[in-house]
């Protein structure tokens, strides 16, 4: 790679802070050793050194080549070190090791109201970010009106950016941030506070900014966002790189880290229950519980061999097994092309490791540029029946699944999807909540099955990812 492509190039960055637990101690810090130097002897030293702050590393020798024009998602959980990691890119932070090279002018959305004086208007505000970012008055001034018709503000242009809501805030920061065409544009959450329409506006503006040559920088917690809008991504964990490459790939890790966050949760909460039964046992002065007749929450978790997933596109507690996942014609032979108007059949063949019920067999659908188009299962229609029906009738939810018994489900649909191929994800889980507000996955498998959908050139064509069965007619004016 020429360097000349890259306009990010980080090597061993690594950044620590130092955490006191007293204001008291920081100042103490900071005085102590000039003290040192006047006082006789080593009390003042002896002193200082029993204020020592706790390091705290937010970055650990983070590696990072971006070129010209890549989009790059950067995904982590809170704390991870995201935020640091931009701040360094951005110049507004310096790393405690390591080099970070950047070339070319950086537009950043890492905080709202970043930049703005509050007491000035947001015309002054404009004028004011423009030029920080490298732009004369004039030019400043010859890009307002695309400034302020984004922006989309209305008569609070010429108020105190102090009376702006969030979501004012940031609608006038993106303007100013994407129409000085940057050549590096870092958005860090920020357009989470936009309303759906702008939003919108702003996907669609970092598109025409990515075609012109600019890089993207993201960071969100919208994991759909971050496989759709780049080509590449990192994940970070406790400051340090645990996974970079695609997108897709690096968003399923991220998931991978959540489940097994989620887990890891779940079952310290379980042993604080066994812990406190324990307890209460002793106290009543009764014979300790087999841990066999303990319930199932709180039974000791499968060997970590059992729990071994050999398909790095899969993970879950595995206590149900995705065995096959099969796309069928209406005949119910194995189909992988489809026209508009076909029925498409999708089976699920799973077996349950143990006795389970509260199941939730979910199928989503994606097409080859990742975005997801229809995700739906059997919770979704026990849902739908309850609705209709009463909450006391019975569901798929309801029944009992028995130990190493295999069982098939099957769905089926009339082909309204557009010309593309597509991709099978097929997840089940336990819903403890039958309205899917705590979930527990058993076993999720992205790449399951792919189908193609082509269309009728002669007969029946559309354009875009689905068909909607328009009409349409003309209607003579009576003038």
């Amino acid at each position: 790679m020429s360097s000349d492509d890259l306009v990010i190039d980080l090597a061993g960055i690594s950044k620590v802070f130092h955490i006191y637990e007293k204001p008291s101690q920081r100042l103490a810090q900071t005085l102590l050793p000039r003290l040192g130097r006047l006082l006789p002897g080593g009390f003042a030293a002896n002193l200082a050194n029993s204020q020592r702050a706790r390091e705290f590393w937010a970055l650990r020798d983070v590696n990072l080549s971006v070129k010209r024009g890549d989009a790059v998602g950067i995904i982590g959980r809170n704390g991870s070190g995201k935020s640091t990691l931009l701040q360094i890119i951005a110049g507004t932070l310096a790393p405690t090791s390591g080099t970070a090279r950047v070339n070319g002018r950086i537009a950043a959305l890492l905080e709202l109201g970043s930049g703005f004086n509050p007491d000035f208007t947001g015309r002054e505000n404009v004028v004011l970010n423009g030029m920080i970012l490298g732009l004369t008055e004039r030019e400043v001034m010859d890009r307002f009106d695309a400034i302020a018709a984004f922006a989309d503000i209305g008569s609070f242009l010429d108020q105190p950016v102090r009376t702006y809501s969030s979501g004012m805030m940031l609608r006038l920061a993106f303007a100013v941030q994407t129409q000085v065409e940057p050549d590096i544009l870092i958005v860090d959450e920020a357009l989470a506070v936009g309303d759906a329409l702008f939003q919108k506006r702003c996907f669609q503006q970092m598109e025409a900014l990515r075609a012109n040559g600019c890089t993207l920088l993201l960071v969100s917690h919208d994991q759909e966002s971050i496989r759709t809008l780049t080509d590449h991504a990192v994940l970070l964990r406790d400051g340090a790189v645990r996974c970079a490459g695609p997108s897709s790939e690096v968003v399923l890790e991220y998931r991978k880290h959540l489940h097994d966050d989620e887990r890891a949760y779940y079952a310290s909460v379980a042993a604080q229950h066994l812990q406190h039964a324990q307890k209460i046992i002793e106290s009543q002065a009764l014979a300790p519980v087999p841990s066999a007749e303990l319930p199932d929450d709180l039974a000791e978790e499968p060997a970590a061999a059992d729990r071994q997933i050999s398909d790095t596109l899969s993970f879950g507690d595995l206590d149900c097994l995705i065995e096959s996942v099969a796309v069928k014609d209406a005949t119910g032979a194995e189909c992988a092309y489809f026209l508009p108007g076909d029925r498409v059949v999708i089976e699920v063949t799973a077996r349950p490791r143990r006795d389970l019920e509260k199941l939730h067999v979910n199928l989503r659908l994606r097409n080859k540029e990742g975005v997801k188009l229809y995700s739906w299962g059997t919770l979704n229609q026990d849902m739908q029946h309850w609705a209709s029906n009463g909450s006391a009738s019975k569901g798929i939810w309801d029944r009992v699944f028995p130990a190493d018994t295999p069982f098939l489900a099957r769905f089926d649909f009339d082909c309204a999807l557009g010309m593309n191929f597509y991709e099978v994800q097929a997840s089940v889980s336990e819903e403890l909540d039958r309205h899917g507000g705590s979930q527990r996955m058993l076993h999720w498998r992205d790449e399951a099955a792919f189908f193609q959908v082509g269309m009728r050139q002669k007969e029946y064509v559309f354009g875009g990812v689905c068909d909607l069965r328009m009409h349409a007619e003309i209607i003579e004016r009576q003038d």
